[in-house]
């Protein structure tokens, strides 16, 4: 099996992307500390099965980030992927009407959170020979008009870390990258695919890429279980791009000035 004896974290585990890489990473023989601030990561935990323990966190909060790294290590003897998948949306506020609050909740979790997996994932992970720590950016972060201000920054600065952190782990055989999803139907996105549906119009999501469909977090996942597996092991520092190929042209849409994005 692809994952046997190894030992991996993931967080925002307790829906979408989070929850089918969990499935997907315990499925090819990992042993899996799953994370969530949502309450739903202990039924992630049940459907995986054995191999998974829960743990209610905060992924923005350093001294939870840490204490998911020592129980991964006190339960399964080490660490060698962690997924640091959580993430926050905030709301659709242009430039003109983001919150300084709002900036730093979207940041600390978006952003902080990231660098604290990889601040403190990285040590325990080089003891062990090296392996793998994923980040889920976004095609926000490589284009704007995806996201609101403060998510669409917080996740091109989750771009340029993984490379930071490729660069600064250097010989530790520590590899780092990110995945950038288009629209996938999550926890995050999951009222504008409800919505969607009530009034007849789910053909419409998605329709700007040239697939003309929204993504399953399935097909995040897999991209995920690539870049943490030996087949990835020449990749490191880069952003994976799962969006359909929507950001393989310009927008086309305009924002104006003085009015919302969305």
């Amino acid at each position: 099996m692809m994952f046997e004896n190894k030992v991996v974290i993931v967080t925002g585990a307790g829906s979408g992307i989070g929850r089918a890489s969990a499935r997907l990473f315990a499925e090819a023989g990992a042993r899996v500390v799953l994370c969530d601030i949502s309450d739903a990561v202990h039924e992630t935990a049940a459907a995986v099965g054995t191999q998974a323990v829960p743990l209610q966190m905060d992924a923005g909060e350093e001294a939870d980030v840490a204490r998911a790294v020592a129980l991964a290590c006190e339960r399964f003897g080490g660490l060698d992927i962690f997924y640091a998948n959580a993430g926050v949306s905030g709301d659709a506020s242009g430039i003109l009407e983001a919150s300084a609050a709002l900036w730093t909740e979207v940041l600390r979790v978006n952003l902080i959170g990231p660098a604290l997996a990889i601040k403190h994932a990285a040590p325990r992970i080089a003891e062990r020979g090296g392996g793998a720590i994923l980040c889920t950016a976004s095609v926000a972060g490589l284009r704007s008009g995806a996201g609101g201000a403060a998510y669409s920054a917080s996740k091109a600065g989750v771009i340029n870390l993984v490379q930071t952190a490729a660069q600064q782990l250097s010989t530790s055989q520590v590899r780092v990258n990110a995945i950038c999803p288009g629209l996938i139907e999550t926890g995050m996105t999951q009222r504008a695919f409800d919505h969607a549906r009530d009034v007849g119009k789910e053909d419409k999501l998605g329709r700007l890429n040239p697939l003309r469909r929204a993504g399953a977090p399935e097909e995040v996942a897999r991209v995920a279980l690539f870049l943490a597996s030996d087949a990835a092991s020449y990749v490191n520092g880069q952003a994976w791009v799962v969006d359909g190929g929507l950001s393989s042209s310009h927008p086309v849409t305009r924002q104006e000035f003085g009015k919302p994005a969305f």
